[in-house]
């Protein structure tokens, strides 16, 4: 009896797990690729960025960034310094003559988000109609702004999210989170295909500057160190249900690098995870926890099998779904970025995750992480 009724409610969940991956890549297809015309494009733009102890990659960044392929006139790039202890203001300010504005931050009380801080001062001394966000130790190519305008310029979008892909991984290690990143960045982006925004990333992230003030900025989500990408975001889908777009195009990558450590790989995750406290969508909430809850099934029936080895049958098999699932989904996601070669690493992924997930879930919700030096919640 105890055997029928686990057999029967994992089944549900696989279904649940296989329904909302089979949901989701629906989603992906519904995203039409981005072809940049010859059109001018007129929107004026102010890029983002908020820096902290960046004196290694910044300078790569500001390069790029004045290297793009867009009127000079209609683009600002400000740079607000995190109270940095290193060169980074120095390298920032030797831009100077070329248009690059610099804001030091100078608060002497502890904040909740130094980094939302950053960006809405950045936003208040800002002139362009468009907000473009980005890290400083991120490279792209010299059509990503213009990627970006042109689909901001095709329709009433009020917040574009683009992707973000990790490059030049040294070891087995960054490729796994490669292929794991891209997992994130297209689930996100398959939500937005079907016109359920889910999460983005800060990295790549557009935004009008109007709305961003008409919604008080992060104002009620500003009790979290982090959320200044995706807890926007779910601000802006729901007084703009119709106004949130991805931008499915490789000219509008953004480059960074995976984690060099297995620490600072999980102290990312746990930040990452504990903006979900926060998600006030239920239908978003729910597919978290329904996912978290499908991987910990898989993980106790491997625990039960020791008693009675037909949850080991139990378990392979909702594995086996969960692994063919994920193949398929990921499939056109890493054709479209050129890294067909990562799929031979996904079913390892999909074995990794089961743990990975419970304890990121379960960590991510109830403890403190360490970003930029500073440990937080």
């Amino acid at each position: 009896m105890v055997v029928l009724i686990v057999s029967l409610l994992v089944a549900i969940l696989t279904l649940m797990y296989g329904g909302a991956l089979f949901y989701l890549k629906k989603g992906w297809a519904k995203l039409s690729p981005i072809d940049i015309t010859e059109q001018t494009c007129n929107t004026t733009v102010s890029i983002l960025i908020a820096a902290r102890n960046e004196e290694e990659k910044i300078k790569n960044t500001i390069e790029d960034v004045l290297a793009q392929d867009y009127p000079s006139h209609l683009m600002q790039l400000i740079i607000v310094d995190d109270h940095s202890t290193d060169k980074t203001s120095e390298i920032v300010r030797s831009f100077a003559d070329r248009g690059v504005k610099l804001i030091v931050l100078n608060e002497k009380e502890a904040l909740n988000s130094y980094k939302k801080k950053a960006i809405s001062e950045a936003i208040n001394q800002s002139d362009g109609e468009l907000i473009i966000s980005t890290d400083a130790d991120c490279r792209m190519g010299s059509k990503w702004l213009r990627t970006i305008v042109s689909l901001y310029e095709s329709g009433d979008y009020k917040l574009i999210s683009s992707p973000v892909v990790y490059f030049e991984e040294q070891n087995l290690f960054e490729k796994m989170q490669s292929l794991e990143f891209l997992f994130l960045i297209s689930l996100g982006a398959s939500g937005i295909g079907n016109g359920k925004p889910t999460t983005c990333n800060g990295a790549n992230l557009a935004y009008k500057r109007d709305v961003f003030l008409e919604l008080n900025g992060f104002q009620g989500i500003d009790n979290l160190a982090s959320g200044d990408d995706e807890l926007f975001m779910h601000k802006v889908a729901a007084a703009y249900p119709q106004g949130i777009a991805f931008c499915k195009s490789r000219d509008a990558f953004v480059f960074t690098h995976a984690k060099a450590s297995l620490g600072e790989f999980v102290q990312q995750r746990k930040r990452w995870a504990s903006k979900s406290t926060s998600y006030k969508n239920k239908w978003l909430l729910g597919l978290g926890i329904m996912i978290w809850v499908f991987n910990l099934s898989i993980f106790l029936n491997v625990i039960a099998g020791f008693i009675n080895p037909i949850f080991w049958m139990i378990a392979a098999a909702s594995f086996g779904i969960k692994a063919v699932c994920e193949l398929l989904f990921m499939i056109p996601v890493c054709q479209f970025v050129g890294r067909a070669k990562l799929l031979w690493y996904q079913p390892f992924l999909s074995l990794i995750h089961i743990l990975y997930l419970i304890y990121i879930g379960i960590a991510g919700n109830s403890g403190k992480y360490m970003w930029k030096g500073r440990m937080v919640r």
